[in-house]
């Protein structure tokens, strides 16, 4: 087995092993500490925010996230969804704008079970991709290579990602 020396990655490991009786939620306390950068929050709707994933697929993994905590697609209102997909829709639109991404994976995980990294709640996926983008590194080295840092990210799609 090959090791990877990622110690950016124990900050995450702390806050996840350290929730009590999951009254703790990052994705509740991203928004609320009101410091965009830091958090990697990039824009912000009336129901919901866009963020930038921590520990990304590829440059420029998005999520898009309620501010109401709950764990299931059906809890949430109308409106609610209805922001939610918009502000999908408006990623993937941006991200193709600023990247030339050839696709997208958009999705979303339900349940621990199903993959959820933070299944207590909801978030949508939005994972730009290009032709190439799996190459021998995953495949055969098993590893996954970022090629932008996410400080540059963030600044690239700020501007990009303004609502209004």
């Amino acid at each position: 087995m090959e090791y990877q020396f990622a110690p950016w990655r124990m900050q995450y490991i702390r806050q996840a092993t350290s929730k009590d009786d999951g009254a703790c939620c990052i994705l509740c306390d991203y928004p609320s500490r009101n410091d965009d950068e830091p958090s990697l929050i990039l824009c912000r709707g009336e129901l919901n925010y866009v963020i930038m994933n921590r520990y990304p697929y590829n440059a420029g993994h998005l999520m898009v996230v309620p501010y109401r905590h709950c764990g299931f697609l059906e809890e949430l209102s109308n409106q609610e969804r209805d922001e939610h997909f918009r502000l999908v829709s408006f990623c993937v639109e941006k991200l193709r704008g600023v990247f030339h991404c050839d696709g997208f994976n958009v999705g979303m995980n339900l349940g621990r079970v199903a993959g959820a990294g933070i299944a207590q709640h909801i978030h949508t996926h939005i994972v730009p991709r290009w032709s190439g983008d799996t190459n021998f590194m995953p495949v055969i080295g098993e590893t996954k290579v970022i090629n932008e840092a996410l400080a540059e990210t963030y600044k690239i799609l700020l501007p990009v990602l303004k609502i209004g």
